[in-house]
């Protein structure tokens, strides 16, 4: 007997759509399971950050102590200046960051040369590949132990600098390195999406804009801007989400005992009560605290673009 007589039409309509359509479900519910075991199922650690945790002891078997976790890394100096230090670098990074990609993007589309430009492309993206192991290294032995290093011989040798500095030992200048650096790697990466939007701009607008005397400034301002205005709301509000997060594996592997102060981040400072110490409780609090942080982040810079123009928007 055909057990699909019984089903109801609604019933059967389900199971057709989803047998036209099972190729796709075998594609997407791994990705699915992935995300609910790896991403969903963990957060039941975040009870953790109410509790003085125990390993011994399990989740389940700690003892509750509400808000003393929070309490305690409120009242740790150390907190606050990971906090100052995840702030300061991550908004000069999300400046830095939306404006560089736009303003590459902009200057790479007016040159005349496709050799030229996909040259200048592939060049400017290759560095985000480069892993930040092989970049820290690089950078520890060219700014930090080595003042016989290539940067330190040419900034002696135009004349900016009298004597070589070990530029990684001094706290004052971990921050403009730590920008510097990431707008170098991945500045062209971030590029590649204006490049999208801007390739999907009809031509003839520019040929009309052309044709009434208008300058590649003009077109710029008029026709290219508004055009890729909405890419640029929307990556502009994902970058906000990592406002309170800041780059671990670009301030764990710069980091050391001399710039401490500058270099410790809320993600260090998270890996350091948590597996160096063993505070598993208030690393669960503080992370759990800039998660909180990052999501009110994104939501006052979405109502921002949407007071601005109420078109755009994430949501």
């Amino acid at each position: 007997m055909n057990p699909s007589v019984n089903l109801s039409p609604r019933s059967k309509s389900r199971m057709g759509r989803f047998m036209r359509e099972k190729n796709y479900h075998f594609m997407v519910w791994p990705g699915v399971l992935f995300m609910l075991v790896f991403s969903y199922y963990p957060m039941v650690g975040i009870v953790m950050a109410f509790q003085n945790y125990k390993y011994g002891n399990g989740i389940f078997g700690s003892p509750w102590v509400g808000t003393m976790q929070f309490q305690m890394m409120f009242r740790d100096p150390a907190f606050w200046n990971a906090l100052r230090n995840t702030v300061g670098i991550s908004a000069i990074k999300m400046v830095t960051g939306f404006i560089c990609p736009i303003v590459f993007a902009l200057a790479l589309n007016e040159v005349g040369s496709k050799k030229f430009k996909r040259f200048v492309q592939t060049a400017s993206y290759l560095p985000y590949f480069i892993s930040w192991v092989v970049v820290a290294s690089l950078m520890t032995f060219w700014l930090g132990t080595d003042v016989q290093g290539i940067i330190n011989k040419a900034l002696v040798g135009l004349g900016i600098l009298k004597e070589p500095v070990a530029f990684l030992t001094y706290p004052e200048y971990f921050w403009s390195i730590a920008v510097i650096s990431e707008i170098w790697k991945t500045t062209g990466w971030s590029a590649i999406i204006y490049f999208a939007a801007i390739s999907g701009i009809d031509q003839e607008m520019y040929e009309a804009a052309t044709v009434d005397g208008a300058g590649r400034l003009r077109k710029i301002w008029n026709i290219t801007l508004p055009a890729i205005k909405p890419t640029m709301a929307i990556l502009l509000i994902l970058s906000a989400g990592n406002l309170f997060k800041g780059s671990f594996d670009q301030s764990y592997l710069l980091q050391n005992a001399m710039n401490f102060s500058s270099s410790d981040i809320m993600e260090t400072y998270v890996l350091r009560y948590g597996m160096s110490l063993g505070r598993f409780s208030m690393a669960t609090a503080a992370g759990l605290f800039q998660s909180l942080l990052n999501v009110v982040a994104v939501l006052i810079v979405n109502g921002a673009v949407k007071l601005l123009d109420r078109e755009q928007g994430l949501f």
